[in-house]
């Protein structure tokens, strides 16, 4: 099937060969994305926990994680084929407890002309493989859910989900 029939595949071109979309011609506009990544943490995992953070004997595991996802970011079109190098203006992750989950959220911001989407599902995936990283000897039954974007700003459309 060609891509000619089929444009919703950008990284395909008329003989469906990958290839990098041409965002030349695009204006500049301010974009923004919202990833989220949850994990569930069983009870010897959250018995760690000291106020806001979890201390393991690895040392401190939001912290070490909120770094990691910045990292990871900022790295994005290093470990996505076909990412367009991107400028980052800002990289934020933060993470709480919510029940038995840690919630992982990363926010980032350029001024470009594509959008930041992978960069923060990327930096949300990679703050949760650090935190099962840092916690797995307490315990192997730890599980990385539901990474999703939860919002975008700029380009076409905006997205939020409900």
């Amino acid at each position: 099937m060609s891509n000619a029939s089929n444009t919703a595949f950008t990284h395909l071109d008329g003989q469906d060969r990958p290839h990098m979309v041409d965002v030349g011609g695009k204006a500049d506009t301010e974009r923004t994305a919202i990833a989220e990544s949850r994990v569930f943490l069983p009870a010897a995992v959250r018995s760690c926990m000291n106020g806001e953070e979890l201390v393991t004997k690895k040392g401190a595991v939001f912290q070490t994680a909120i770094i990691a996802g910045i990292m990871a970011a900022k790295k994005t079109p290093e470990l996505i084929p076909l990412c367009h190098t991107l400028l980052l203006h800002h990289c934020s992750v933060t993470i709480v407890l919510e029940g038995e989950e840690a919630v992982i959220r990363c926010t980032v911001k350029t001024q470009g002309k594509t959008g930041v989407e992978m960069e923060a599902l990327t930096g949300a995936s990679v703050a949760a493989l650090t935190v099962y990283d840092m916690c797995k000897a307490l315990s192997m039954e730890i599980v990385i859910r539901n990474t999703k974007l939860i919002a975008k700003t700029g380009g076409k459309h905006d997205h939020s989900a409900s």
